[in-house]
């Protein structure tokens, strides 16, 4: 990767997002349904995780945050999760590093925008692996921290990137384990790009089915998912037209110009 610095970190109260982490102001938002640019970002964010997901799959969500991934996958076993006790929540205070559930509970296991989040990366591996049924997935949607998703953050001042850190370490975090809305971006960077770490890392646990860098100009105008900041109100049309230009645009040069990542991990 491009990077245009090591690390940078930023306080809450630099934080240039608005009512950042604000859980139901942020699912009353949804629910209200006035911001089609978020529900267009969202839509593609989980739709596409609906061909890896079979009618009578058990499925878990982690980090579900507000939830809006069950109006967009079909399988209708999903339960969400997070680490608090919002009423919207199927499991409440379920900590991704040890959860608590049964082992081999679910046919697939969803964490989307969730990786850069954990402080504890290998650990929250092994506890997927562990509640994951045999030939189980991990369906992962996460930002590519690119130069512009980078020149982002460091513009908004939000969450920040830190790519000196020891993502395998079981001691040390990879992000504030005191903030639960601590992000560090650089982390799936860390997990997948040296593919001799991962291997070595989590070879045993888990092989990559599926790893798709994603060009959708968009992310950058959905006026924030849990949080909020000022976007451009565009239709459908216009949203759909605008990312395959992008797409066309800067698929040469994902490192400059990618916004996400999509893959799909099945447990050995």
């Amino acid at each position: 990767m491009i990077k245009i610095i090591k690390k940078t970190n930023f306080s809450k109260n630099k934080n240039r997002m608005k009512d950042f982490g604000n859980i139901e102001e942020a699912l009353k938002n949804f629910r209200e349904g006035k911001n089609k640019n978020l529900y267009f970002v969202l839509k593609k964010r989980f739709e596409w995780m609906n061909e890896y997901i079979q009618k009578d799959d058990i499925g878990l969500e982690v980090g579900a945050g507000v939830g809006s991934s069950k109006e967009f996958i079909h399988n209708k076993n999903l339960k969400i999760s997070d680490f608090s006790d919002h009423e919207h929540l199927d499991y409440k205070n379920i900590d991704a590093h040890n959860t608590k559930l049964k082992d081999g509970s679910f046919d697939y296991v969803i964490a989307a925008q969730v990786l850069h989040h954990i402080p504890y990366p290998i650990k929250f591996f092994r506890e997927m692996h562990r509640i994951l049924k045999k030939e189980g997935k991990l369906i992962i949607h996460e930002g590519y921290l690119s130069v512009l998703l980078q020149l982002f953050i460091i513009i908004m001042r939000h969450e920040g990137f830190d790519w000196t850190k020891d993502i395998w370490n079981e001691s040390i975090p990879a992000t504030d384990d005191e903030d639960l809305w601590s992000g560090n971006n650089a982390i799936p960077h860390l997990i997948f790009d040296d593919m001799n770490a991962f291997n070595k890392n989590l070879g045993s646990y888990f092989k990559i089915e599926h790893d798709k860098i994603l060009h959708e100009l968009s992310y950058l105008n959905s006026g924030g998912v849990c949080s909020k900041t000022f976007y451009i109100p565009l239709n459908y049309f216009v949203l759909n037209i605008l990312d395959k230009i992008y797409y066309f645009l800067s698929k040469p040069f994902p490192k400059i110009f990618a916004i996400g990542r999509r893959l799909v991990l099945r447990k050995i």
